[in-house]
């Protein structure tokens, strides 16, 4: 039987918390971590995939550690974007419902500074911060960080690689007598680097079980496309899984646009972010995407970071990623919580040979995820049109006079021959003139 929170020591006040959100049982990670952050006075570095519970690993202890009548930041906690940052937050606060004592502040960028500044003029125990947004508040004299005692680097293999300059920027800030707690899904060099400059000689690693893990549940897929065809392939992939939600990823801020300007055309329910779009859209489309009222979100590898919705089936890298780090990020948004997911990458022939190598890096199988033929496509295409008609509004415009004169072209018809006529001039408009006995010679 699993231990409890209560034998990894933490207090009734957080279990009671944690009990609110219907949590009682420690994830690995948690288990490892957790008595080594209460009980030990080193520095740490977690290895561990997205969806392991690593927010709780470290947020659990250091609310337990918080000293109430210290009203000095104790703890500063840095996440790459301000999606992660506000997703910490909110953890934070439901862990601490039944500790009100502890003030929690989130300093994310996207939003008015001015307010923030105001919210750092009371006490303040726990920060939760974009690096950007932390520097311009140091630079106004805003926040103090010289009493700090915990320094948490959350998706830290992101935060090195994007965000380098401003984290030096920080750590030069900060006390060198405070605790560094690093929490990655990779270990590239850069992170190396880091706990090799900026942490202590005696650091303890821990390791979640990586091998499992960070690929249950998870059926890696690729597919090979002509480049004219990988939207239409595309296309026919998400209308297979129409009423479930699922993650594009584009290299790209301008290919994000692109192709959620093409998914809206063909009246697929979707949305997009990346860095260049205000936090207020942000936050809109993320909560339509959490709240299920689109299924597609669209994003940048930067911009997904702290997507944690339990119920993402399917994954796409329209794009394949540059590295392998960004690839675990990418597959680890679905198979969250003990769910099953789909990974697919959408492949030219010159890049098929890359697949080996990231099975070889990443310890994982691909499987080929065979093209639909042509018949399918355009079957597909005549389907794609057909909802498009469907969820047209009518244009209120146009008068009853000619409304009723259309009427009177069509009104001897019935509802099956009219979808007949309709249908038989879209293919023949389309070009896709295929017959019944055509298919079957197809066939």
């Amino acid at each position: 039987m699993s231990k409890p929170f209560s034998d990894l020591g933490i207090q009734k006040q957080l279990q009671q918390g944690l009990a609110a959100l219907q949590i009682s049982e420690p994830t690995d990670i948690q288990k490892k971590s957790i008595p080594v952050i209460l009980n030990q006075k080193k520095d740490l570095v977690v290895l561990a995939k997205t969806g392991t519970g690593k927010t709780a690993a470290f947020g659990l202890p250091l609310l337990q550690l918080v000293k109430i009548e210290n009203t000095n930041v104790q703890t500063l906690i840095l996440a790459p974007t301000r999606e992660l940052g506000q997703q910490i937050y909110n953890n934070l606060v439901s862990y601490a419902s039944f500790s009100p004592e502890i003030e929690i502040a989130s300093l994310c960028g996207g939003i008015p500074i001015k307010p923030q500044i105001e919210r750092l003029k009371n006490t303040t125990h726990i920060v939760v911060a974009t690096p950007g947004r932390l520097v311009d508040l140091i630079k106004r004299e805003a926040i103090s960080l010289k009493k700090l005692k915990y320094l948490v680097l959350d998706e830290a293999d992101e935060m090195v690689s994007a965000l380098k300059q401003d984290l030096d920027l920080i750590i030069t800030d900060i006390p060198k007598t405070r605790r560094t707690l690093l929490f990655t899904a990779t270990m590239p060099g850069t992170i190396k680097q880091l706990v090799q400059n900026y942490m202590s000689k005696h650091v303890v690693h821990i390791e979640a079980d990586m091998a499992i893990v960070g690929h249950r549940g998870i059926d890696h897929q690729y597919i090979v496309v002509e480049p004219i065809e990988k939207l239409e392939v595309l296309l026919h992939f998400l209308n297979s899984k129409e009423g479930k939600r699922g993650i594009i990823f584009c290299k790209t801020k301008a290919a994000v646009n692109k192709l959620a300007k093409n998914l809206a055309i063909n009246k697929f329910s979707s949305g997009a972010i990346h860095g260049s779009l205000t936090q207020a859209i942000r936050d809109r489309i993320m909560r339509q995407f959490r709240e299920g009222h689109i299924d597609i979100l669209v994003a940048t590898d930067l911009a997904a970071r702290g997507i944690d919705v339990k119920e993402i089936a399917y994954v796409v890298n329209y794009h394949l990623p540059d590295t392998y780090d960004a690839y675990v990020h990418r597959s680890g948004r679905t198979a969250r919580a003990g769910a099953k997911g789909l990974s697919l990458t959408i492949l030219q022939k010159e890049e098929v040979k890359e697949i080996s190598e990231f099975e070889q890096e990443l310890g994982i199988d691909f499987h080929e995820f065979k093209k639909a033929d042509a018949q399918s496509i355009e079957e597909n295409n005549t389907l794609i049109w057909a909802k498009k008609i469907f969820k047209t509004k009518p244009n209120r415009e146009v008068s009853d006079e000619f409304k009723e004169k259309i009427k009177t072209v069509f009104h001897h018809l019935t509802k099956e021959e009219l979808i007949e006529k309709i249908l038989a001039n879209y293919l023949a408009q389309s070009g896709n003139v295929t017959t019944k006995s055509e298919s079957s010679k197809k066939k």
